[in-house]
This record gives structure tokens, C-alpha cells and sequence, in this order.
């Protein structure tokens, strides 16, 4: 009940609703588009997909789990090629501005349109008449001759008879005056229509698909006329059915004034009421399963600041430690990212043995994480005064000499160094450092050779440098 609590009184805060709302919309604007493009089945699927995801997260299925964290990435980016055009669309509707509205129905360029394309189909001559949306279409089409005519019967029969030069391509109508004619319209990607339609049919399906115009085809092999909108098509017999078609389009895209125009259709208000609907379970979904409550073990590395000028710490130190934690899912994934460390402050101690409880005052944890335990719970350590000494440098020689060599003399340069060494029974009579190892079998005649000093940790330089050694080996 209390996470319930919680998670309605999120539902009601500013933020919550907003995201919501925009991830309404943006679900409101994919189906649309996809509906229009013929992909809504891959849509399907995904969300198909999600559906499982989120019930496998909710069963704690961990396998399911494996699978879509390691594949996601992989799919977002394959997401986005396969959709790219519908990605497009959706962006260009979402910052598309209304055109400018018409004062009047224009009935009558309606019921021209209807009479001359009845009469096409009656000859059977081809055409495709196009009424632009909200969307331009300059970026869909191609070719084509200006005209900026005022419509009449004899100029639409005319264009489309065979003789003129622009009967195959489209005629655009905006403005109430025939714009342009010839034009070329891009071909239909999906397989909504048969193969049986000819290339006027496609390439108003084309433009049906990627934009919100509508377009009017006359078949020359049926003599029928048809109408192609929001990825559809219908067959239109009379000059009225084509009237009543242009106005409904031109209606639904807003271009008769307010007085005129209708009601929102209620399969526009189901379509939001339903996107609303699945923003509102996916944000719940998301926002439950960021608040389960998971404890987990996170191993992490143990940081030891420095101790006191006159003090070193001796012995086996732990580096790493492990934590018993607890919190919300969420917060655990992003302390698994970036997890913290122990931090040991030593230079508050004094000298001598002394152990260490590992609490959360040694760790930064976020709020919402609890720690419950840790392996192990505490740290014994041990400071041990220190002095400053010179102790000799000795060669780390191995191996024999090749053949019947002998060594007659070892020169080492520097032979000591000044160090601070502890004060301490293993440290007692220690008195040199040694070389990284010299092995004899690669020398076979006087040789000098460069290397590094080797010491116990607890031994350092008080240069704080260890320095570079010369040693030079006389052969007889």
C-alpha cells in the first residue's frame, strides 16, 4: 500500500504528468504515421516485445533480463534505420504549421474536379489529380511544369488527354488553382496494393503513404475513378462520392473556417484515450520496477590515505572489501556503474595495532542505498615508527656464467641510498635493497648494466624516488 501511495501521489506531480503527456503524444504521432506507412505490424511486434520485457522484469525472469539489456543497445540502433522514414514523417508532423484556411466550402472547384474526373473514367483516359495537406510536398515530388490556372473543365480534360505532354504525371490543386501539372510522385514501398494496379495507382499510394495529401486516380484500364489518402484506398463511382471525398479532406486538414468545421472524430479521440492509456501503464511499469527494492553483494577496492610524516603502515593490508547492500533497483544499476570505495583514513592514527570497523562513515552510498553488511567487517592495521637510514644497495645476481668465466669484480653506483624504514622485528637488521635481477648467462664479457632498486613496501626512499643503478661486472 505504500509504494501504491507513492507511486499515486508521483502520478499527480507537474513533472509526472508532463512526461506522460509527452509520451502520449509521441505514441499518438508513431501510430498515425505508422498506420498511414503500412508498418504498423512491425510496431506491433515491438511493443510485443516490450510487453514480455516488462513481464519478465516483473517475474524477475533472469535470463529474459540478460537477453534484452544485452540486446538493446544493438536494437535501438537497428530501430532506427528500419524506421527512418517513419522517424522522419513523425518530426515533420510534430513541427508541421497549419496552412492558411479557406472563407468558404469552394464547392464548386469540388464538384468540377468530380465531373471531370467521371468523364475521364468514362473515356477512359488516365489521370491523378493531388489536394496537398498540412504537409508540403515539394520534397516527395519531382518534375512537372508551373501552371497557376484558374480550374475549368476543358483545361483538366485537355492536360490529360494523350496528346499533352504532361497526361502521365499528376496535376496539384492548392489554392483553389491548379498549380502544376506532369508531376512525378514517388512509388509506393509497401505491399498494401496489388501488383495488378498499374504505375498511376503506386505512385498515389506513394504519396498517400509519406504525406497527409489526397490523391485522385482515373484507371484508363477499368475506367474507374479511385481516392488515395492517409494510406488507403477507395473506389469513388460518381461525381458526388468525389466531391463529398475532397471536402472531407480538406475538412479534416483544416482548411474550411471554424464555422464549417467538424467535430474530432471519436476514432481520433479512441486513438489518444489509448495512447494516453499505454503512457500511463509504461510510465507506472518503468517507475515500479525502478522502486523494487533488490540487495546485492559489490565488491570494491579500499583507498588508504597516507598516515602521519613519522609513521608507515606494516604488514598484509586488505585492498578490497565487500558490500552487502540494499536499495532500489535503479540506484543499485547505477552504483554497479560507478561503484564507490572504502576510504581508511590513517592519518588520524597513532602507532601501534589497531582495528578498523568498516561502517557506511567510510563510504559515500546515495540516500536511498542501505548497507547491511560487509566481508570483512573489520581491518587490522599496523603503524610502525620510522627512521632514516642509509642501507647498501646489493646486485640480485642468478644463473652462472657461460663457459669458465669467473666474476672479478661487482661495482654498484650509488652503493647505498637513505631511506625510511620501520621500526619493527621483520625490519630489524635490514640493511640493503637489492637490483631488479642480473642474469649471468647472457654475459660473456665485461658489461655494464642498468636497473632498478626492489624493496619491501614498508622501505621507500626519502627522496621519494627510488634512484636509477648502475652495476658494472669485470670478467677473467
Amino acid at each position: 500500500m505504500r509504494h501504491a501511495a507513492i507511486l499515486f501521489y508521483e502520478l499527480l506531480s507537474w513533472r509526472s504528468v508532463l512526461d506522460i503527456l509527452l509520451i502520449a503524444a509521441g505514441l499518438f504521432f508513431l501510430y498515425r504515421t505508422l498506420l498511414r506507412l503500412g508498418t504498423w505490424k512491425i510496431m506491433a511486434g515491438i511493443l510485443m516485445a516490450l510487453v514480455v520485457f516488462i513481464l519478465a522484469n516483473a517475474l524477475q525472469l533472469k535470463g529474459i533480463e540478460w537477453i534484452y539489456h544485452n540486446v538493446s543497445n544493438v536494437a535501438v540502433l537497428g530501430l532506427i534505420i528500419i524506421f527512418q522514414p517513419e522517424l522522419r514523417k513523425v518530426l515533420e508532423k510534430a513541427v508541421s504549421v497549419p496552412p492558411h484556411r479557406y472563407k468558404g466550402t469552394d464547392t464548386p472547384l469540388h464538384g468540377l474536379v468530380g465531373e471531370a474526373l467521371v468523364k475521364l473514367a468514362q473515356e477512359r483516359c488516365g489521370a491523378i489529380v493531388v489536394f496537398p495537406g498540412k504537409e508540403p510536398l515539394n520534397d516527395k515530388i519531382s518534375g512537372g511544369y508551373q501552371l497557376n490556372a484558374v480550374p475549368s473543365l476543358p483545361l483538366i480534360l485537355s492536360i490529360f488527354d494523350s496528346n499533352s505532354p504532361g497526361h502521365d504525371g499528376a496535376v496539384i490543386i492548392e489554392n483553389g488553382k491548379l498549380t502544376q501539372f506532369g508531376v512525378r510522385l514517388p512509388m509506393s514501398q509497401s505491399t498494401r496494393l496489388s501488383e495488378e494496379y498499374g504505375t498511376r495507382h503506386h505512385a498515389a499510394m506513394g504519396l498517400a503513404e509519406q504525406t497527409d495529401a489526397m490523391a485522385l486516380v482515373v484507371s484508363e484500364e477499368r475506367g474507374q475513378a479511385s481516392v488515395f489518402v492517409n494510406g488507403e484506398m477507395h473506389p469513388v463511382r460518381t461525381a458526388e462520392q468525389i466531391t463529398r471525398a475532397i471536402a472531407t479532406h480538406q475538412r479534416d486538414m483544416g482548411f474550411f473556417n471554424r464555422d464549417n468545421a467538424p467535430k474530432i472524430r471519436k476514432r481520433t479521440i479512441f486513438q489518444c484515450i489509448a495512447s494516453l492509456i499505454i503512457a500511463v501503464v509504461f510510465w507506472s511499469s518503468l517507475a515500479i520496477s525502478q522502486r523494487e527494492v533488490v540487495e546485492r553483494v559489490l565488491p570494491v577496492n579500499i583507498d588508504y590515505t597516507s598516515p602521519a610524516d613519522d609513521l608507515v603502515l606494516v604488514g598484509d593490508k586488505a585492498n578490497e572489501v565487500k558490500l552487502y547492500l540494499s536499495g532500489p533497483k535503479s540506484e543499485m544499476d547505477n552504483l554497479a556503474s560507478n561503484p564507490p570505495s572504502v576510504k581508511i583514513d590513517l592519518s588520524k592514527m597513532a602507532k601501534g595495532s589497531q582495528t578498523i570497523i568498516i561502517t557506511s562513515e567510510n563510504l559515500r552510498l546515495p540516500k536511498a542505498i542501505s548497507l547491511l553488511d560487509t566481508s570483512p567487517q573489520q581491518l587490522k592495521l599496523t603503524l610502525a615508527a620510522v627512521v632514516q637510514k642509509n642501507v647498501t644497495i646489493a646486485p640480485q645476481i642468478i644463473g652462472k656464467l657461460p663457459g669458465n668465466l669467473k666474476i672479478k669484480k661487482i661495482t654498484v653506483t650509488p652503493e647505498t641510498v637513505l631511506v625510511t624504514i620501520p621500526v619493527t622485528r621483520e625490519e630489524r637488521g635490514n640493511d640493503e635493497v637489492l637490483t631488479t635481477p642480473i642474469y649471468l648467462e647472457s654475459i660473456s664479457t665485461d658489461s655494464k648494466l642498468f636497473c632498478k632498486v626492489i624493496a619491501r613496501p614498508s622501505i621507500q626512499p626519502v627522496t621519494k624516488r627510488w634512484p636509477d643503478v648502475e652495476v658494472f661486472i669485470e670478467l677473467k
